[in-house]
């Protein structure tokens, strides 16, 4: 694969700055969705830093809850947020105007195949991400907590 179909890594980082300051000034109201499917902030706590780090991502929704996926636009690396969450996988979610805690849950097998072909289908990007590295790329289900 042309390493041209991966997005530049520092366009990704200026452009979701963008995105996550349009949706914070906005109070959710803007760049929250595409294609009747939410565009959410995550916000992870840094493995390293320990200090909150949030990140736009497009989701799916799954139940009360989304499911995400850790393309780092096809990189051979694991996106920042990614790695995070699996040290700590308490998160928070805004989706539009709402904010909530959630666990994030790693998906194996049948489920993670299942929920990938779907960011395939919703987005033909992810095809092309997977078939752009060798490494696996995981998909999370983000699930509310009670409380």
């Amino acid at each position: 694969m042309i390493g041209s179909t991966r997005p530049n890594p520092t366009f990704a980082r200026l452009f979701s700055t963008f995105h996550r300051t349009v949706v914070r000034w906005s109070g959710g109201r803007l760049l929250t969705g595409f294609k009747g499917e939410p565009m959410i902030l995550l916000t992870t706590t840094g493995r390293k830093s320990g200090e909150p780090r949030t990140w736009p991502l497009s989701a799916l929704r799954e139940g009360d809850g989304w499911v995400v996926c850790a393309s780092n636009g096809g990189h051979d690396r694991h996106p920042a947020w990614y790695l995070n969450l699996e040290a700590n996988p308490e998160v928070t979610v805004q989706d539009g105007r709402r904010t909530v805690t959630a666990r994030a849950r790693i998906t194996e097998g049948e489920e993670r195949d299942a929920c990938f072909a779907r960011f395939c289908d919703y987005l033909s990007n992810y095809r092309a991400y997977q078939e752009a590295t060798d490494r696996r790329i995981p998909v999370v289900v983000l699930e509310p907590v009670a409380g």
